[in-house]
């Protein structure tokens, strides 16, 4: 059975410095992400985006893996996402899975998709459908 978790979250994202020839040839920027969710999501997350932004305003793209620990209402255990994101002259397209067979704990078995917003005062939030083998 198909179940959503909604919620707000806090994110830290900090610029890293290119750390070989090879990634300083690539000129993307490499960044780490420190969250804080709360809701029916509550734990942190810890992970690494890889991005672009383009000469056109509005355009870029990104991937990041993210690692979740937490509860999930109410089950506890740790799960991975996977993002793919890009921006078209300001229009907005992502997609967030989690990655398969990467829960753990009472997470075993999660698979899903998550949304996230960002409002017009920063304020950062999430819609997660997902599923349990165990529930089924």
């Amino acid at each position: 059975m198909s179940q959503r978790a909604t919620g707000a979250f806090d994110v830290k994202v900090v610029p890293q410095k290119p750390d070989t020839q090879i990634a300083r040839a690539a000129n993307l920027g490499r960044l780490t992400i420190d969250k804080r969710f709360h809701g029916d999501l509550e734990g942190i997350s810890k992970g690494e985006m890889l991005a672009m932004q383009s000469d056109v305003k509005g355009s870029a793209g990104y991937v990041a893996l993210e690692r979740v620990t937490g509860k999930l209402k109410g089950r506890s255990g740790s799960f991975v996402l996977q993002h793919s994101a890009t921006m078209t002259r300001g229009t907005p397209a992502s997609s967030i899975t989690v990655v398969p067979d990467s829960g753990t704990g009472e997470l075993r078995g999660l698979s899903g998709k998550m949304n996230i917003s960002v409002g017009a005062d920063g304020a950062h939030a999430y819609e997660f459908d997902f599923r349990l083998e165990a529930d089924e």
